[in-house]
């Protein structure tokens, strides 16, 4: 994927996060305390969550975004509010 496809950035936050990932389940097999294997998995999990919620962002901004223009205000107003609640997903 070229850096300039729409998801580019996406998909280098989830590569990150898989290496996170690949580095917590060593700190498992080296038996680690679970304290910080547990936070490192937060981490993990909050990086996965914040890719999801940008490509769920993305996909308003795009994809919904020149239907909801070409009905004019009232399909701006729409967008707008949508937004405003996605930002909660």
């Amino acid at each position: 994927m070229s850096d300039d496809h729409p998801h580019a950035a996406i998909a280098r936050r989830l590569k990150r996060a898989n290496g996170h990932l690949e580095t917590i389940v060593e700190m498992i097999e080296q038996g680690r305390p679970c304290a910080q294997i547990a936070q490192q998995l937060q981490a993990v999990e909050s990086a996965i969550e914040s890719a999801k919620k940008a490509l769920i962002h993305d996909h308003i901004g795009h994809s919904l975004e020149d239907t909801l223009r070409a009905s004019g205000s009232k399909g701006r107003a729409v967008l707008r509010d949508f937004r405003l609640i996605a930002k909660y997903l």
